[in-house]
């Protein structure tokens, strides 16, 4: 197969000839381990793309660091949020959001949003053409909810939403807008699919009730998600915590593929319950115990094993990598290992 039919086959829950693969080339991870990272990156391949032009990240600028010398930097984005950073490479905390008073709403403006015409989406085009010759071409979407949370405090937007108040309405409805710019991108440059990111869950359970979600935010997704349907292209989906509860929703609005915090599930029923729906699952093994106080004999018993439960080799599942900043060597190495194993069988 080539990687591009690996994924395709995963997605119509077909069997492929070896487990596909996803890398995300994290700059955390790359910053930390350097070239060696890169080199094995390299060395082991996905189905989403060549990773030829894949290098070191720049180190942080000299004023990114504390008089002790530990990384602190303090950024600005473009929707107006200051964040300050404690770890090259990873999301940082909101400082300052531009709209800790919704008074200022009236007056708020977005970045700009990305164009679906002209010569540079031509040219993308041709690029994403050549691409899915052979790999499977993924194109982002992005986040309501976040994007909420980081222009707005978190708590205040929980308020808003559950007292539904008309400034959180307009307040999500110009990110979906912009979400919606994405998704038209996307698919002027014939993407395969288009990715959406927002966490709702906590460990145990909702951030906020399923009844919310459904009022709130369901709708907003369909509506986001309707041209991506229309178009024949896949919708993937990751949100961290318990989404069990949302799992209906989210193959009733379109999505095809989720990436879910594994850890939460039994993985068997998680298994029979995406299979049952007709959700992929992208299998990230845990970032947090595993991959950072594990063995590498952990690392690769649990690869083998979520493999297994999940019947990737029946379709309907691939294996996703990211190396975070406070993994192990060893543990990076051992999951590469698995993985190219696993495409060589």
């Amino acid at each position: 197969m080539l990687p591009r039919e690996r994924i395709l086959a995963a997605l119509a829950f077909e069997r492929p000839d070896v487990v596909p693969l996803q890398i995300a080339a994290m700059a955390g991870g790359l910053h930390e381990h350097g070239r060696k990272l890169v080199e094995l990156i390299q060395a082991c391949g996905h189905d989403f793309g060549e990773f030829d032009w894949l290098t070191v990240p720049e180190p942080p600028p000299p004023e990114d660091y504390d008089p002790d010398g530990r990384y602190h930097a303090i950024k600005t984005d473009a929707w107006g949020t200051t964040w300050e950073y404690r770890i090259f490479g990873i999301w940082g905390h909101p400082l300052v959001w531009p709209l800790d008073d919704m008074a200022k709403l009236a007056e708020y403006a977005p970045p700009e949003a990305p164009a679906s015409t002209g010569p540079e989406v031509e040219a993308e085009k041709a690029d994403t053409a050549r691409h899915r010759e052979r790999y499977y071409h993924l194109a982002g979407g992005g986040a309501i909810f976040e994007k909420l949370c980081s222009v707005r405090r978190f708590e205040d937007v929980l308020m808003d939403i559950e007292l539904d108040t008309p400034e959180i309405n307009r307040l999500a409805d110009l990110i979906a807008e912009h979400c919606a710019a994405c998704v038209a991108r996307a698919l002027a440059i014939d993407a395969d699919a288009v990715a959406f990111g927002d966490d709702f869950g906590t460990q145990r359970g909702p951030i906020v009730s399923p009844r919310t979600w459904r009022r709130f935010f369901k709708p907003r997704y369909q509506a986001l998600l309707a041209p991506i349907v229309r178009a024949d292209k896949s919708v993937f989906f990751h949100s961290c915590g318990q989404i069990d509860w949302m799992l209906d929703d989210l193959r009733e609005i379109g999505v095809r593929a989720i990436w879910p915090q594994l850890p939460l599930f039994d993985l068997p029923e998680l298994a029979r319950r995406c299979r049952q729906l007709g959700l992929a699952v992208q299998l990230h093994p845990d970032r947090g115990d595993l991959m950072q106080r594990g063995t590498p004999a952990d690392v690769r018993d649990y690869v083998l094993r979520m493999i297994d439960a999940m019947g990737t080799m029946e379709g309907g599942s691939w294996l996703y990598v990211e190396i975070d900043p406070g993994f192990p060597w060893a543990n990076v190495e051992a999951l590469f290992d698995v993985a190219r194993e696993l495409r060589s069988r």
